[in-house]
C-alpha cells in the first residue's frame, strides 16, 4: 500500500496524474476494472494485507490487457517532464 501511495505521489510530483487518470478510462483500464474484485481490494487495503493486494492484482495484471497497461505506467514513469 506505500508502494502505490508512492506511485500516486511519484506521478503527482512530475505533473502526471492526468495521465495515470487517461490510462485508467482506456479500454485496458475498463477491462481490468471489471475483472478486478474492487471490494476485496478495497478490503485489502483497508486491513494492508499486502498478500491480498498482490493476490487480486497480480490475477489482472497477468492478462494481457493488465500487461499492456503496466507497460504504459511503465513507460509514463521513466519518461521525464
Amino acid at each position: 500500500m506505500q508502494d502505490l501511495e508512492a506511485l500516486r505521489r511519484e506521478l503527482q510530483r512530475q505533473g502526471k496524474s492526468g495521465e495515470l487518470e487517461k490510462l485508467a478510462a482506456s479500454e485496458d483500464g475498463r477491462k481490468l476494472g471489471q475483472m478486478l474484485d474492487a471490494q476485496a481490494l478495497q478490503s485489502a487495503l483497508r486491513s494492508g494485507d499486502a498478500g491480498a493486494v498482490r493476490g487480486l492484482l497480480g490475477g489482472v495484471l497477468g492478462t494481457p490487457e493488465g500487461q499492456r497497461l503496466a507497460g504504459r505506467l511503465k513507460a509514463l514513469l521513466q519518461d521525464k517532464k
